[in-house]
């Protein structure tokens, strides 16, 4: 085993006996096996594409198989296995062309052949570091790209540039390309997940309508609950209808927080509040919520035997073990098995804050389409001094000690400085008493880490109203990261042309010595230090 593709690689370098995200050596090997088996499907549908004879479905299931090989998402072997199986049923549909490659023809006897062909040809089958280092930042990237356009899709829209875009990105990992050559496929990743952003965020607002700044409470009431994490919008609706009316109210956790401003969302009264915090502390709170957990997409922690028998997964998400809740032909699932399970359950235990400095409820909501309604109001405060300046601190947040920096960092702010902020980084300081200027609040939550797209649209239109590009703001980059996800947000930036971005807690262990100097080089970007010396960088 060997995997370094999120920021708690084992000492900084890689995770060589077990995940520290606590997938195991035949997971890992699985995984690898799993991403082989999409770049020789992507060959083939790419050569079938020359003669008219591709198929669509490709696209969808490399989508689908990049999001589950994504950090914390499915530790189930069977439900790996069963991907990679679909994966090669589609590429042995397809006319072979001219494609040779052994990632277009190999199949397994069993689910050991698979392992055995993942460890084979996992992280460490590519020799040179360099090279390495671009090919996976690459595929991290594209697993970025697959779980944000899995999201779009769930809604019903579809873009092929991504899907092909995908298939080419994955096909060139198994070629000898050029330095510069696989650099630009890392830049063309960053655009790829500015375009999927977009889409992912018309396709939400689409649904759901524009989300509208609203104050959540995080204290739970007095009937049983469930308790849903993940980001899966449509899961929530779904969960929502089917739980209307039955006694049973529904709690948001994690990134599922700014569910709750959403119009049609909001319209559901058994909607409560937001349970617990980040997906760290999930063993704490999964325990203490009493009811069931339905976990709709990453980030998911292997299970305390405590409360293992209430977690429920769907979507892209597994745990051997656990039940899973499929969807049908037409994408509608059925839920009644959760309900049921909460009705015999105790409500939520209330864990809400009742300290000085901090609040009971957060403000969530404040998307492009809420901020840009009030943006003369925040221009106004910009030029009449009352806000000095905007610290992007957007991301993930992580189990580890060191992430502390991001809360005394936050509290460390001038009072004029506002935060920017969309993913679960956020929870490490908005519970913090951190006030307003003028009415607009300190800590302007955009939403999910699916949601960074408005924080683009907000900064470009400051731009504009200040005649200046968007490194000419005064706006600082302070970006926690964890899993992949975040290393597309972070391409997506580069592509932007945004430069001197502080990267935190550590630079990912997938970044060789080579490729680092790129970066710095050419963007700027540069490791977080300590609370004092980064604010007099940044401020």
């Amino acid at each position: 085993m060997f995997c370094y593709q999120c920021e708690e690689a084992a000492k900084g370098c890689g995770c060589t006996v077990q995940g520290v995200c606590g997938k195991e050596e035949s997971t890992a090997a699985l995984q690898d096996c799993l991403i082989y088996t999409i770049k020789g499907l992507s060959l083939r549908n790419i050569e079938a594409r020359k003669t008219g004879k591709d198929d669509r479905r490709a696209g969808l299931l490399i989508a689908e198989s990049l999001f589950a090989a994504l950090t914390n998402v499915n530790f189930d072997n069977e439900r790996l296995y069963s991907l990679i199986t679909q994966a090669i049923a589609i590429r042995d549909s397809l006319p072979e062309g001219d494609c040779t490659h052994d990632a277009c023809t190999w199949r397994p006897a069993a689910i050991d052949d698979a392992v055995k062909k993942g460890t084979e040809t996992g992280v460490l089958a590519t020799e040179n570091e360099d090279v390495r280092s671009l090919r996976e930042l690459l595929v991290y990237g594209l697993k970025g790209v697959g779980a944000y356009y899995y999201h779009v899709v769930a809604l019903g829209y579809e873009n092929d540039g991504v899907t092909r875009f995908m298939e080419e990105a994955l096909a060139s990992t198994l070629e000898d390309l050029e330095t510069d050559e696989m650099i630009g496929w890392v830049l063309k990743c960053g655009e790829i997940g500015v375009k999927v952003l977009e889409n992912l965020d018309s396709a939400n607002t689409s649904a759901y309508g524009n989300p509208e700044i609203t104050v959540v409470a995080t204290a739970p009431c007095t009937n049983p609950g469930i308790l849903v994490t993940g980001h899966d919008l449509k899961d929530l609706e779904q969960l929502l209808v089917q739980t209307e009316n039955t006694g049973v109210d529904v709690y948001t956790h994690g990134e599922m927080l700014p569910a709750h401003a959403y119009p049609v969302l909001k319209n559901y009264s058994h909607l409560i509040g937001n349970y617990g915090g980040s997906w760290p502390h999930q063993k704490k709170e999964f325990d203490s919520f009493n009811g069931p957990v339905l976990v709709t997409t990453n980030c998911l922690v292997p299970p305390a035997e405590s409360y293992r028998d209430r977690v429920y997964t769907t979507g892209p998400t597994g745990f051997t073990g656990l039940k899973h809740i499929y969807e049908d032909a037409e994408g509608n699932k059925d839920f009644s098995d959760v309900i049921a399970r909460a009705k015999a359950c105790k409500p939520p235990t209330d864990i809400s804050e009742k300290r000085d400095g901090y609040v009971n409820e957060l403000i969530t909501g404040c998307a492009h389409n809420a901020v840009l309604s009030i943006a003369d109001t925040v221009i106004d405060a910009v030029k009449q001094g009352q806000i000095k300046g905007f610290v992007v601190m957007a991301g993930c947040d992580g189990r580890h000690k060191e992430r502390e920096y991001y809360t005394e960092f936050a509290k460390a702010l001038p009072q004029d400085v506002v935060i920017l902020t969309a993913g679960c980084a956020k929870y490490r300081y908005n519970n913090l008493d951190l006030g307003d200027i003028g009415g607009i609040p300190r800590v302007i939550d955009a939403g999910q880490c699916n949601d960074c797209y408005s924080l683009v649209v907000i900064a470009k239109a400051l731009a504009d109203a200040f005649g200046t590009d968007l490194n000419g703001l005064p706006i600082s980059y302070n970006i926690a990261w964890y899993e992949q996800k975040a290393v597309l947000v972070l391409l997506s930036l580069l592509h932007l042309g945004i430069k001197d971005i502080t990267l935190g807690p550590k630079l990912p262990a997938f970044i060789s010595p080579g490729v680092l100097n790129v970066l710095v080089e050419n963007f700027g970007i540069r490791a977080n230090t300590t609370v004092e010396e980064d604010l007099k960088l940044m401020i």
